[in-house]
């Protein structure tokens, strides 16, 4: 069974606020409703979708120019993370969106939403590794991250 749903938030993999989407219901029921992600579609809903369109075009005009600015900020120079690391270069752990966007604030001085970051494998080397940032639904920052062990680190 499937569920018709309208995105209040932006979701990876699945759209953008105000998109309308069908998904299934154990997805909706436990995952997308209860976080607020989602609220059912009805008639009355389709008001409020109405609302999201509107108010999402009148963001998208203005921040066209700002995103453009801002990924060529977060372009120019890699952002540095400071990671516990073995003796042989492996993390303990892995770098997380989080942590790119900590990373992006400390270097550049701007905020990105964490959920917007995204990298092809799990980050969990010393090194340099690649990431891309969503500004805008079509302008993708792809952002330089130097993975450096942190001071202090323990060696294994």
């Amino acid at each position: 069974m499937t569920s018709k749903l309208i995105l209040t938030n932006e979701v990876s993999g699945l759209g953008a606020a105000g998109d309308v989407i069908d998904v299934r219901d154990g997805y909706a029921r436990n995952f997308l409703l209860p976080r607020g992600l989602a609220t059912p579609w009805t008639k009355g809903g389709q008001r409020q979708l109405d609302q999201i369109r509107a108010a999402r075009g009148k963001r998208a005009i203005a921040s066209i120019e700002e995103a453009q600015s801002l990924k060529a900020t977060l372009e120019s120079k890699p952002v540095v993370i400071a990671e516990r690391a073995g003796e042989n270069g492996r993390l303990f752990g892995a770098v997380a969106s989080k942590e790119i966007a900590a990373g992006v604030k400390a270097t550049f001085d701007k905020d990105i939403d964490r959920r917007t970051v995204e990298f092809p494998a799990p980050i969990r080397g010393l090194g340099e590794h690649r990431a891309t940032a969503r500004l805008h639904e079509d302008i993708f920052a792809n952002l330089v991250v130097q993975v450096v062990a942190a001071k202090g680190a323990v060696k294994a």
